[in-house]
Formats: structure tokens, C-alpha cells, sequence
């Protein structure tokens, strides 16, 4: 359900709305002994899915607010981390440390340690018999970022020379900017969760077997059908709107 499209569901209630006006209108014609296809019932079920449509979109805003503020903090990261690469090369540090800060930079980039193996280099290698391994050493995902993240600083904290007089380049400062990315991933999280619920709950509300709108407005439909005829004014009324279930 989740591939569907919102304007999808949105289409849904607000056809439904227009379903229960006009079986609103026929008045004591329009009796039928199913209970979910009474108007209380239909204006009830009209009530809850409107108000859990309002809530999936002021829900998904504040997904769009706090994935919009996640963003702009990572964005600039790999070009930081890069500048500070180079600050630790001019530290004077040894060889092995700046190796280390190196290793995980290239963790913090997705990048490899070796160069990725060509095609024309694979099939070489095949013609002579020789069984190619490639192990990918990209950790771009967000909680690895975060991680790798904190050992750097964590790294930079233990080397000595390591002093820059730029004052994002410092300890403190890339403290603070790690913990401020921590927390807008986490802020994307704590949103993320409320959102996914809504949607169990407009899906269920929508698309329930004998109980969600669009099997209440189908039913209803034939019920029109059935009481006014085929060719009846009443059934062309509502015929034309469409309610439709999920792929």
C-alpha cells in the first residue's frame, strides 16, 4: 500500500463524501439492512477517515520538516571531512596515525581503499583462471556515518599534534556538529514512526473488507442498483464515482 499514490487515497474519501450526499438525498428510499451502508454509519466512517487523512498530512510535513533539516547538516559533511584529512596530513603526525584518520575518511565517503576492479581487468583475470573477490567497503548508510563519525573525532581527540587553530576543525566544534547531526536523524526517526501508524490506520479505515469506505461505497452502489434499477437516474449518479483498493 505504501506504493500507492496519495492523491489516490485523498480521491477515495473525498468520492465518498460525494457518495454519502447523494444517499443522503433519496431519503427514506435509500434504507438498506446492512448496517456499515446506513448513513450513521457512513457518516461515522466519513468522520475518521477525514480526520486521519488531516493527521497523515500534517504527520508527513513534519517528516518533510525534520528529513529537510537532516539534510542540510549532512550535506556539507563529505567536503568537512576532507578539509580535515588534509589537516591532519599538515599536522606532522606519523605515518601510521595519519593512515588511520585516513581509513575511516574514506568509511565517512563510501570511497575504497584500493580502486574498484575494471571490467577489461575482470575478464583478464577470468581468461587466466584467477577467481575475483571484491569486497565493497562503502558504509554510507546513516547510523554507520554516525558511528564512523564519532571515531574520528574520538581519534583526533588522541593525537597530540593534531591542533588546528580553524576553529571547525577542533574537537569541540566537530562534538557539537556530530551531535547536532544525532540529533535531526533522530528527530527524522521520531517522526517517521507516528507517520507509519497513521497510514496502518488509514489503510485499515479505507480498505478494511466489510467495514473500510471503499467496500462500504461499493456495496452501496449495488444496493442503488439493486433498489432503483440499472438504468435508474440514481444508479447513473453513482456509478461514475470510482473507489479503488490499493495494487
Amino acid at each position: 500500500m505504501a506504493k500507492t499514490s496519495e492523491t489516490g487515497h485523498a480521491k477515495n474519501v473525498a468520492n465518498f463524501t460525494q457518495m454519502l450526499s447523494i444517499c443522503t438525498s433519496y431519503g427514506v428510499k435509500y434504507n438498506p439492512s446492512n448496517p456499515a451502508l446506513q448513513l450513521p454509519q457512513m457518516s461515522n466512517a466519513l468522520v475518521l477517515a477525514k480526520d486521519c487523512m488531516a493527521s497523515l498530512n500534517t504527520a508527513q510535513a513534519a517528516l518533510s520538516n525534520a528529513t529537510a533539516a537532516r539534510v542540510g547538516v549532512f550535506k556539507p559533511f563529505s567536503t568537512l571531512v576532507t578539509r580535515i584529512g588534509n589537516a591532519v596530513k599538515a599536522s606532522g603526525t606519523s605515518k601510521q596515525t595519519k593512515d588511520q584518520v585516513a581509513a575511516i575518511i574514506r568509511k565517512l565517503q563510501g570511497r575504497r581503499a584500493a580502486p574498484k576492479i575494471s571490467e577489461e581487468e575482470k575478464q583478464a583475470a577470468l581468461v587466466e583462471g584467477k577467481e575475483i573477490v571484491e569486497i565493497s567497503s562503502a558504509q554510507t548508510s546513516i547510523d554507520s556515518l554516525l558511528e564512523n563519525f564519532d571515531k574520528l573525532i574520538k581519534l583526533l581527540a588522541s593525537i597530540a599534534e593534531y591542533a588546528p587553530n580553524e576553529s571547525e576543525f577542533t574537537v569541540s566544534s566537530l562534538t557539537a556538529l556530530y551531535e547536532d547531526m544525532f540529533a535531526k536523524n533522530q528527530a527524522v526517526i521520531n517522526t517517521e514512526q507516528p507517520l507509519s501508524n497513521l497510514r496502518i490506520t488509514r489503510n485499515e479505515l479505507l480498505y478494511s473488507e466489510n467495514t473500510g469506505i471503499v467496500y462500504v461505497a461499493n456495496a452501496a452502489k449495488l444496493y442503488i442498483k439493486s433498489v432503483f434499477g440499472a438504468t435508474s437516474p440514481q444508479y447513473r449518479q453513482v456509478s461514475s464515482l470510482q473507489f479503488s483498493k490499493p495494487r
